[in-house]
């Protein structure tokens, strides 16, 4: 749908929703305010012979967008001019009703062939269950409208982002990655109960779990994926892993080629900030045809192991584009300087692969990224869908 410019203000009898309404034209989007109730509404008269929509239908919905339609009967349909469509974030019917003025929630379209696509991002956000109510209208020479009942409430819940719009976060993060760091190990930070609880009843083997609900709120990975978390960032001034972490004072520690090699897939999962001015990059190693390869090749755009701006797997002597160079040179890695890189390994993982120890700086909890939310002021990190 097109966007237009604000139009006139515009009144209805008070929709099946709670909250102050505004509208939005898809003719037109028209963004306005209204107010009131069906005995001191003007502009508008209830009129019954007007249609009322049945048995609405959703479909096709995206993180920013749905198809709607609905059935009718065919008495005064050749008088419909337009319909309106009431939609509401079904978390916040409670909430205070000026919290956010800035999300309008009653749409106006022309009367156009059913099934009607409605696609805003200002309004729409990924992951997020809405209520939907729509009645017809009929708008009079004097611009007044005439309207009929709202239809049932029905409910439904938008999607999460799509690879077009996960590869618009990783352009963004490209911009700003740096240049590129060697680095040889793969760490993993909890405290020593967790490393203990592995021992003793998981086999000596770290299992993966879901992924927290951290980052964009469209990220398909969130709640979804099964796997570990690793860090592979490094000091400027040591070439080494730093010695504080937010997770834990143990250390669990691998050579990087037991994680990321050849038979690796690597995949961009997320950018994002937490109100700061550090910005963090989630990528995912998953075995080539394990199953969380299936599931992140159906969701996630793929790196080239030798040629990103993130992560990097080569031969020595090999450049670019040349991954595994042809020889037996060793494997070389490096990670991306100025983002902190949060790498997901998607497989169970043995404690005898690698090596436990005790850091020796301290444990920041103030980093941590648990749940961390993402800022949606952010210009570096955000794309133009829903946050």
């Amino acid at each position: 749908m097109e966007v237009p410019s604000l139009a006139h203000n515009i009144t209805s009898p008070m929709s099946p929703c709670e909250g102050v309404i505004k509208n939005l034209s898809l003719d037109a989007l028209q963004l306005c305010e209204r107010d009131g109730n069906k005995s001191q509404d003007s502009g508008i008269v209830e009129m019954e012979e007007l249609p009322v929509p049945q048995k609405i239908q959703i479909s096709n919905i995206t993180c920013d967008s749905f198809k709607i339609s609905w059935d009718m009967e065919s008495r005064a349909k050749e008088r419909l001019t337009h319909f309106f469509i009431d939609l509401n974030k079904k978390e916040n019917k409670n909430s205070n009703k000026f919290k956010h003025k800035d999300v309008p929630t009653k749409l106006v379209a022309k009367a156009v062939p059913l099934p009607m696509t409605v696609r805003g991002h200002w309004f729409l956000s990924p992951r997020t269950e809405y209520t939907v109510a729509v009645q017809t209208a009929s708008k009079q020479s004097d611009g007044d409208y005439t309207v009929s009942e709202w239809s049932e409430i029905v409910e439904f819940c938008t999607a999460d982002y799509s690879t077009v719009h996960l590869t618009q976060l990783l352009e963004k993060a490209e911009v700003i990655s740096g240049r590129m760091l060697q680095f040889s190990v793969f760490y993993r930070n909890q405290n020593r109960e967790y490393f203990d609880r592995a021992r003793e009843l998981h086999g000596n083997r770290m299992l993966p779990s879901i992924k927290d609900n951290s980052g964009s709120h469209g990220s398909p990975i969130s709640g979804k994926l099964e796997g570990l978390y690793f860090s592979c960032n490094t000091e400027f001034n040591t070439g080494k892993p730093p010695q504080d972490s937010p997770y834990g004072r143990q250390r669990f520690q691998v050579d990087a080629g037991v994680l990321f090699n050849p038979r690796t897939n690597l995949y961009f999962g997320d950018f994002y900030c937490m109100y700061t001015a550090y910005h963090y990059v989630i990528l995912v190693l998953a075995p080539q045809g394990s199953p969380g390869d299936h599931f992140c090749k159906a969701r996630l755009p793929v790196l080239d192991i030798a040629d990103n701006r993130f992560l990097t797997c080569t031969r020595a002597g090999a450049g670019p584009g040349e991954e595994g160079g042809g020889g037996d040179g060793v494997l070389v890695f490096r990670h991306a300087q100025d983002v902190i890189l949060e790498v997901i390994y998607t497989e169970p993982l043995e404690l005898a692969l690698g090596a436990e120890s005790e850091i020796s700086g301290h444990q920041l909890m103030s980093m941590s990224t648990f749940n961390a939310k993402k800022d949606p002021s952010c210009k570096v990190c955000n794309i133009s869908v829903g946050r």
